[in-house]
């Protein structure tokens, strides 16, 4: 099947690389026009120039309100409407409840969840008044299991989840034809996932083995987020979808 999201206009914020840029390589290569967005400006022109056709990259820093509303309107301007919005953008940040700080919290809490309240105030009107759409979330198996090296991460993927839900329901209720949904990867093979590896305190060679087995691939996300933006998911809402091998059903002692 090609062109699964012909003539849509796309939104795929954090996507000058890992998994935001391999969303966007694939929407586009589906027949979407995309709307690069990351606030590493030269990583972006260099990831848009190399995916090339139907996609333009714009500088945004997904935690600040006033850059959601210039972007829609943007796009409202030059397209006339929006059908897909991908929140993708986020940090990971190393740091337990007792040695986590207050800025650092805050830190995580406004690019991670403040920003997809932001983006979705802002861009649901036009989605609406577009005939519909679909909202895709990026969460994390940290919001359904406890990982204790990662609490505000944790919390602010938790957030999204519960964000979606209630988005979910809003537009079921009003009819507007937009879904929202959640993806909830455990580890991702990606830059911003290797360097935090970097960071994290060094668990035994069979632990490490285990652990590689869950994780999945930036191009793996990519396809449950073209499922997810295209009309093949049409009934589908307030979906948390885990691309996790099982790991967030799987006992520990196991």
């Amino acid at each position: 099947m090609t062109n699964r999201v012909a003539g849509k206009i796309a939104i795929v914020t954090g996507a000058s690389r890992g998994v935001g840029r391999a969303d966007a390589a694939l929407l586009a290569a589906e027949g979407a026009t995309v709307i690069m967005t990351d606030i590493n400006a030269e990583a972006g022109e260099q990831a848009a120039q190399e995916i090339g056709g139907p996609v333009r990259f714009v500088k945004q820093d997904v935690s600040d309100e006033a850059g959601w509303q210039s972007l829609v309107e943007m796009v409202e301007k030059e397209f006339g409407r929006l059908d897909i919005l991908v929140n993708n953008a986020a940090i990971l940040q190393l740091a337990d409840v007792k040695n986590e700080s207050l800025d650092g919290w805050r830190r995580v809490q406004s690019i991670n969840s403040e920003s997809i309240f932001l983006s979705i105030k802002y861009a649901l009107p036009l989605m609406e008044k577009s005939g519909g759409g679909s909202i895709v979330n990026m969460s994390s198996s940290a919001a359904l299991v406890g990982m204790p090296h990662f609490a505000a991460y944790s919390a602010s993927k938790a957030a999204v989840r519960g964000l979606t839900q209630s988005v979910a329901v809003y537009c079921q209720k009003a009819g507007n034809k937009v879904r929202c949904n959640t993806i909830h990867p455990d580890g991702i093979a990606t830059p911003m996932a290797m360097e935090i590896a970097e960071k994290t305190p060094v668990i035994d060679e069979e632990k490490a083995k285990v652990a590689a087995s869950y994780m999945c691939t930036a191009e793996d996300v990519a396809q449950t987020v073209l499922f997810l933006a295209s009309d093949e998911s049409k009934h589908i809402n307030g979906a948390a979808i885990t691309l996790d091998n099982s790991a967030t059903v799987t006992p520990p002692y196991l």
